[in-house]
């Protein structure tokens, strides 16, 4: 065997930056001390309902509550009444003493605990609507008006009502495998929203009268019952929205015979409430794969406005295996739809919009919702509803089952703006795609809005994307993501935060967890181990109720990717991230050591290598190694090395070894407290790029700097971390060498 020479590496001139930035708070516990540690200390315990995979357990159970609902809109007195029957199935293994309803119009009462909890000052200038509306005008009559609560029998049940939940007594326990029914009739005054506020409501047409209603959370809701909680009864507070059951739905709406209505399910009685006419464009519709079939004509919704019939219409829908219940009406509805081919099946993708929002929504709204429905369907399962419905709401952005409003609309002489017209396309795709998160996937919302909120917002990018690689996403691109990150941490919380603490929603809730998904795909899981593991979580969980936990275990379980360190440090704490180029050494080959090598020790190989004869990388200026008076040496230049070379390797060999010529070493550091993998760009003198992508566990071991060393036969011009800003790097001055004064990309 021939001896082996050693290559031995010394220290060299900095010829890189250090540069300083914001350092995180101390973090606490495990965290700080080991980033790579598993996570058992923060998910709960896997068991029969809830596997260590993150798939549902043998014993995964969930309550159904089927309801049959009679609405009638007074739209004189903007006021609805309604009576509902509720059969509730108690599928869990445990005895229930009493059933939690939600009454989520309790949160718009004069003297909620809501408002009280509100922290208040003093504005110095207001409008005069606005200080009328707040120190003049009495409070609203608002809120749910029980009327009655009754077993199925016809006798009164005692309830008990705690703000935005009511409590319904049992006389004996519901046992496990029983059903209970429950009557309950209430009314209540229909909020104008562009003033009041609110997720549903009416918007008022001053110019006409007409007002048009998008109606939710109008019945009381039975909570959800689980494995994890119990009774998830938290009150309303307001920006924590909604967790509830599956059920199937009859519901029966009266409204002016002039209204034009669509909502969640599908509508059953169609003949009696259009026209023959109309009937048979909804039928040409359903055959329309390209665009959408206009069914009720702006002309025809022109007119109709104009009348304020004083007679009366029921339309009825059937919804089956949905969570929730949503309803668009006014006089002023034009309606158009088209059909969308997805899995074998047909889905109708329609819209209802008034003369206002026209031509923008007569060209985009439908045509969106399609593209919405492939788009979502292509990355986690075939939409299995049989429509989707866009409802133009200025001042909304809202979503339930099967239907949506949505803000953006042309000025008053029907011109849109580029940003209006995207910003309604975004909202459009957002609301609708809703539907697969938490609508299907059908996780808390009042508990973690992020798990409906910030996996939507991803799959809105992907969207928006696919559309147009151009569009102008909000959320899911890294760099979006930075003025965040890198601001005052006093008013940064964890992404696992409780919806009603959060200081900055948006950002918490929809733009970091989209964002840390993004870059999952992109730069830490690749996207085909991504899109497998994000599918797999969509399919185990469509049609259940998931935790955290589940997420977070399933894209491991499908994986086979180490993501506890990402999960620690994007969603548990508030580190940012900041990886910068400390230093840049460079060497050159030689037989003879340099006095600044002489004092270095030769560690003692696992096989005793630590006997010359030894070839010497020996440090180099770099303006003297890169210039024409000394040139690199080559390999073949150091006669040891080629002796040895000679010696070892017959000539076919030495035709395929390489010939590196410059030897540097890259000192990479890391200010910012998030780990994350190091994406490099290296651009040779001759204008060639070469990329390198090390993972986030080069820092396991020190979790300060890491090194890198690069033989290569042409000389390195440039180096850059993170060229494409894709890894939310705060600060993006230390992330080149040489050093180039130039403003922040983010500035």
């Amino acid at each position: 065997m021939n001896k082996l020479s050693l290559l031995l590496l010394f220290p060299a001139m900095i010829i890189a930056q250090e540069k300083s930035a914001p350092v995180a708070p101390k973090q606490q516990g495990k965290y700080d001390t080991n980033k790579f540690s598993q996570m058992y200390d923060l998910l709960a315990t896997p068991n029969m309902f809830r596997t260590a995979s993150g798939a549902p357990g043998p014993a995964y159970y969930q309550q159904q509550a089927d309801y049959k609902i009679d609405i009638e809109l007074d739209d004189k007195n903007s006021k609805l009444t309604g009576s509902e029957v509720i059969t509730y199935s108690n599928n869990s293994p445990d005895s229930l003493e009493y059933l939690w309803i939600q009454l989520d119009q309790n949160q718009a009462k004069a003297n909620t605990q809501t408002s009280l909890a509100e922290s208040e000052k003093i504005n110095q200038v207001l409008p005069l609507d606005g200080f009328s509306g707040k120190y003049l005008r009495k409070d609203l009559e608002r809120g749910f008006n029980i009327e009655q609560v009754k077993d199925a029998k016809g006798n009164p049940m005692s309830y008990t009502i705690n703000e935005t939940m009511m409590r319904i007594n049992l006389a004996t326990p519901l046992k496990p495998g029983e059903k209970i029914a429950l009557a309950i009739k209430w009314w209540y005054n229909i909020n104008n929203y562009r003033k009041e506020g609110g997720r549903s409501g009416y918007e008022l047409f001053e110019k006409d009268g007409n007002k048009l209603y998008v109606i939710a959370q109008f019945y009381p809701r039975m909570a959800v019952y689980n494995d994890v909680e119990g009774w998830q009864n938290m009150q309303f507070w307001g920006s924590g929205e909604f967790a509830l059951p599956f059920g199937n739905f009859d519901v029966n709406i009266t409204v002016p015979a002039d209204h034009v209505i669509d909502a969640t399910g599908e509508l059953t009685n169609r003949a009696e409430v259009f026209t023959a006419e109309q009937v048979k464009r909804y039928e040409q519709a359903q055959k329309s794969f390209d665009k959408p079939v206009v069914i009720v004509t702006q002309a025809e919704a022109e007119a109709t406005e104009k009348g304020f019939s004083e007679k009366k219409k029921t339309w009825k829908f059937s919804a089956k295996n949905v969570r929730d219940f949503g309803i668009a009406s006014s006089r002023k509805f034009i309606y158009d739809a088209m059909a969308v081919k997805l899995g074998g099946k047909i889905v109708m993708a329609e819209s209802v919009y008034p003369k206002e929002a026209n031509p923008l929504w007569g060209e985009t709204s439908t045509m969106t919702v399609a593209h919405t429905l492939k788009s979502y369907s292509s990355h986690t399962f075939d939409y299995p509803y049989p429509k989707a419905v866009s409802v133009s709401a200025e001042d909304q952005g809202m979503e339930y089952p099967m239907i949506c409003w949505n803000f953006g609309r042309p000025d008053e002489n029907g011109v849109t703006s580029k940003e209006v017209k995207n910003g309604m396309i975004g909202v459009v795709i957002h609301e609708v795609g809703h539907t697969f998160f938490p609508m299907i996937v059908n996780s808390d919302e009042r508990q973690w809005t992020w798990m409906d909120e910030g996996l939507n917002s991803f799959l809105e990018y992907l969207a928006e994307q696919e559309l147009d690689p151009n569009f102008p996403s909000r959320r899911g691109p890294a760099k979006n993501i930075v003025p965040y990150m890198s601001g005052d941490q006093k008013f940064l919380e964890p992404i696992m935060s409780n919806s009603e603490t959060i200081a900055q929603f948006g950002n918490n809730a929809y733009g970091k967890p989209a964002t840390g998904l993004n870059m999952l795909r992109e730069v830490v899981m690749g996207r085909e181990l991504f899109d497998y593991a994000f599918r797999t979580y969509a399919n185990r969980w469509k049609f259940k109720h998931p935790t955290p936990e589940d997420f977070f275990r399933t894209m491991e379980d499908a994986s086979a990717v180490d993501l506890d360190w990402f999960f620690r440090g994007w969603f548990y704490s508030t580190d940012f991230v900041d990886i910068g180029i400390k230093e840049v050494k460079q060497y050159y080959v030689s037989d003879t050591p340099t006095a600044d090598i002489k004092d270095v020790k030769v560690k003692k190989g696992r096989f005793g290598f630590d006997k010359g004869p030894f070839v010497y990388l020996v440090s180099g200026d770099n303006a003297e190694v890169n210039s024409s008076k000394k040139k690199a040496l080559k390999v073949e230049d150091v006669k040891l090395l080629a002796d040895y070379v000679d010696q070892t390797f017959t000539a076919e060999e030495k035709a395929g070894l390489k010939s590196p010529k410059y030897f540097y070493e890259v000192e990479f550091n890391k200010p910012g407290g998030m780990i994350m993998p190091i994406l490099v760009e290296i651009t040779y003198e001759d204008g060639s790029v070469q990329n390198f992508q090390y993972p986030a566990q080069i820092w396991r071991k020190n979790n300060d700097t890491a090194r890198k060393v690069y033989a290569t036969e042409k000389a390195i011009k440039s180096i850059q971390i993170d060229p494409k800003l894709m890894t939310a790097d705060i600060d993006v001055t230390n992330n080149s060498w040489p050093k180039t004064e130039q403003k922040s990309k983010f500035d």
